[in-house]
C-alpha cells in the first residue's frame, strides 16, 4: 500500500492507495497533479533514506510527502 501525505497548517492528511488498483492509482495521480498545480512540493524517500523532490507522479513510490510553499514575511 502506497501513501500520499499532505502537510498543511493543520497537520497532515494521509491517502493510501493500492498501486495495483487502476481506479485508486488514477485517483492518486490526479491528487498529485492537483496539489503540485496549486504550489505544493512533492518529495519521495528511497529505501536507503535519501529524499528527492519529484516533479511527476511515481506509482512505485511507497511514500510521497506534499508540503506547501513557504511564505516569508
Amino acid at each position: 500500500m502506497a501513501t500520499q501525505i499532505v502537510m498543511d497548517r493543520t497537520g497532515d492528511t494521509r491517502h493510501s492507495f493500492d498501486a495495483n488498483d487502476l481506479q485508486e492509482l488514477t485517483k492518486a495521480e490526479e491528487r498529485f497533479k492537483e496539489l503540485t498545480k496549486v504550489g505544493f512540493t512533492a518529495a519521495t524517500r528511497s529505501a536507503n533514506g535519501d529524499v528527492s523532490v519529484v516533479r511527476s507522479f511515481d506509482p512505485t513510490a511507497e511514500e510521497t510527502v506534499f508540503y506547501p510553499r513557504l511564505v516569508g514575511g
